[in-house]
């Protein structure tokens, strides 16, 4: 056992996964995953978009509007995003916004339409998790004594929250901007497999339900290390954003 660890972690770092046994058979794990990967990171990258073209403005609205429309509005997206299983959510999405556009179910990378409602399904959850930190930041930080001092001196409530308020409360949310981005662009399973999507989440389904355990053993590698590689950028990007947080261990003065 200990060889056949050795020769594995020896191929790995040489950029070979091995090949698969059962999905497409001898065929080169990599070569199988560079066909697929493309798809899921265009897809990837425009649900990460349209989450933060989305999310952000409706937290922000959500802050400013404390107990009026908007914020009531967003409590009640973020609280159903979060109750109901989004395969029940996803389900209803593709069976009504198939028809209302008058496309097919399934995915075709040719028809501009069919890209929307799978983009739209992964984007669902980022944009309810955006929202509801960024106005619980922003909340907060309207209760601190700057904010008070800074009404008291007539700066307009517009002024504080977009210039202050915002800014001091995106610090936080930037550590999970990489991460979300990372496992946005490997591809949401069920909404690959939902939509027949020929992309990596798709495929992890795929080769699950072959039983082919060297494929199976490559995505899930690619899936944590991708997972911790997000968090890591997560922290570095919180020290370039924020001056006052550093890595550098600040020793007493006596």
């Amino acid at each position: 056992m200990h060889i056949q660890l050795k020769n594995f972690y020896v191929n790995l770092l040489k950029g070979d996964l091995g090949i698969s046994n059962r999905y497409r058979t001898g065929a080169p794990i990599v070569d199988i995953i560079a066909a697929k990967a493309p798809i899921s990171i265009q897809m990837g990258l425009m649900s990460m978009a349209l989450s933060l073209l989305l999310g952000i403005p409706l937290g922000a609205k959500m802050a400013r509007s404390k107990s009026r429309f908007w914020d009531k509005l967003g409590t009640g997206f973020i609280v159903f995003i979060n109750a109901v299983p989004a395969a029940v959510y996803y389900i209803y999405l593709q069976s009504y916004g198939s028809s209302l556009l008058n496309i097919s179910m399934l995915f075709d990378p040719k028809v501009v339409l069919s890209w929307v409602l799978p983009v739209f399904s992964m984007s669902l959850g980022s944009i309810a998790y955006y929202a509801m930190w960024l106005r619980r930041y922003m909340v907060d930080e309207m209760n601190k004594d700057y904010v008070k001092l800074a009404r008291a001196k007539g700066v307009t409530s517009r002024n504080i929250t977009m210039g202050h308020v915002f800014r001091n409360a995106f610090v936080p949310m930037i550590q999970y901007i990489p991460s979300s981005l990372l496992f946005t662009i490997s591809g949401s399973i069920y909404v690959e497999s939902l939509y027949s999507i020929p992309g990596m989440g798709g495929l992890l389904v795929d080769v699950i339900t072959r039983q082919d355990n060297t494929m199976v053993q490559a995505l899930v590698m690619m899936y944590a290390s991708i997972g911790i590689i997000g968090m890591l950028l997560g922290d570095l990007l919180m020290v370039v954003i924020d001056p006052r947080i550093s890595f550098a261990k600040k020793e007493g003065v006596r």
